[in-house]
């Protein structure tokens, strides 16, 4: 996500030293009739080390519990009922809690808001083997996902900030951290259970270290954007208004971001629920499919830093968007026609596809010109964006049961890459969301 850094000089974050280039373009509004002062040394290979380490807690605490489901169903004595609510929890969460991130970061600035998520996140992970009641379960599980909601919002808004100009490599390194995060939990998380005495909660538990850690390195940066925003506030900066920023809804990037950011979620979701089942009602073993997932999964850790870099370099980003939807439209066509005789392939080919995600987060940083701007189109893009993708893993299923086999769910799964596409090459045309409010520099 490379570019600019304009704006939101009420954040605490904002006394930073903005780079003479950017300056110029700077609303009066945001401009202060004195020199900002000069950052820490140390902050930017701190947030380097606070952005890897809060993304790969992004994902453990959903995949880490899908892989012990079953035995934590039977500890907890879930129903059925229980049990599809807490699947659908994680969408319904991000789409909740995203919303509040920019109201927090301009209450008390991006930094300070991811460092609480990071200690949300931790609490509910140490709260949830503890807990035995399926409410209780459910309770500790939300705390962890609102955490983890904040920060889904506010990590490009943090790259935007601090790394204008290398927006696009410090999203491909924080994608690659959540994708490897996602992975490891879903791999390691049986293994370690095992090892630890074969107790769900056990295994839950460890997971909560590495959140705990992640919290640290957000503690100084929090700190130090604190007593920025006392220096600046004595040193009569202006400060822009609490609602800065373009009207979002006004934004057609901003819709069409939010839609493919839900349809390309919805392809996510169904693959990692179903791409297994599928596998397996083709007559592939159950162990060499969950193999094959983790091939799926795998693909996203070096294309996350990839297909990022090479989207800043880039004026549109269309063509990208193109390439991920036609890897998966064949390797969902290839799931309909031979699953088992090329499942190696369409496994593949879907862990492509997958990478769309990554792309859409570039995407965020580059269709907004200041962190203002980031922040909104981020909470919007992803919250509207995690509820259009709740009920695709609903519907696949249904459909699954209604006509006993995949030949019609994979028709709909293929089908939904079209408007994807569309809708992908809409977000990467060059151009802001606050020209398109009619924003002026």
């Amino acid at each position: 996500m490379p570019d600019e850094e304009i704006q939101t000089l009420n954040r605490p974050e904002a006394a930073r030293t903005v780079p003479a280039q950017t300056r110029s373009a700077a609303p009066a509004s945001a401009r202060t009739p004195s020199q900002p002062k000069q950052e820490p040394a140390w902050l930017g290979p701190v947030l380097i080390v606070g952005i890897v380490l809060a993304a790969l807690n992004l994902r453990p605490a959903i995949t880490s519990l899908g892989a012990l489901f079953e035995e934590v169903r039977t500890g907890l004595g879930m129903s059925g009922t229980v049990a599809g609510l807490i699947t659908s929890v994680p969408a319904l969460c991000f789409a909740v809690f995203g919303v509040t991130a920019p109201r927090l970061s301009r209450r008390f600035g991006p930094a300070a808001v991811v460092c609480a998520g990071m200690a949300a996140v931790a609490a509910g992970l140490l709260i949830r083997p503890f807990t035995h009641n399926a409410a209780g379960f459910l309770a500790a599980s939300a705390l962890s996902l609102a955490g983890i909601a904040l920060t889904n919002v506010l990590l490009p808004v943090i790259v935007k900030r601090w790394f204008p100009d290398r927006v696009g490599t410090m999203t491909g390194l924080y994608s690659m951290a959540l994708a490897l995060g996602t992975s490891l939990a879903a791999a390691a998380t049986v293994p370690m259970t095992s090892a630890l005495g074969g107790s769900w909660r056990a295994g839950l538990l460890v997971w909560a270290v590495l959140a705990l850690v992640a919290v640290l390195p957000w503690l100084p940066v929090a700190a130090a954007a604190r007593r920025q925003k006392r220096a600046a506030d004595s040193g009569g900066t202006a400060t822009v208004a609490a609602d800065a920023g373009p009207k979002i809804v006004r934004s057609r990037t901003a819709w069409a971001l939010a839609c493919y950011f839900g349809l390309q979620a919805t392809g996510a979701y169904i693959t990692m629920g179903w791409l297994p089942q599928i596998f397996r009602d083709a007559g592939v073993s159950a162990s060499t499919a969950g193999v094959l997932l983790a091939v799926t999964m795998v693909m996203g850790v070096p294309l996350a830093f990839v297909i990022p870099n090479l989207a800043g370099r880039m004026r549109n980003q269309g063509a990208i968007a193109v390439t991920l939807g036609l890897f998966g439209l064949v390797g969902y066509t290839g799931l309909y026609f031979a699953p088992a005789a090329g499942a190696w392939a369409w496994a593949l080919l879907l862990g492509v596809s997958n990478c769309a995600f990554p792309l859409v987060i570039t995407m965020i940083g580059l269709r907004a010109k200041s962190p203002a701007g980031v922040v909104k189109l981020s909470a919007f893009a992803q919250s509207a964006g995690y509820l259009i993708s709740i009920p695709g893993p609903l519907l696949v299923g249904a459909l699954y049961q209604h006509s006993g086999g995949w030949d019609l769910p994979l028709t709909v799964m293929a089908a939904l890459l079209v408007p994807q596409i569309a809708l992908g090459i809409l977000a990467g045309r060059d151009r802001t969301i606050e020209d398109e409010c009619g924003m002026r520099d």
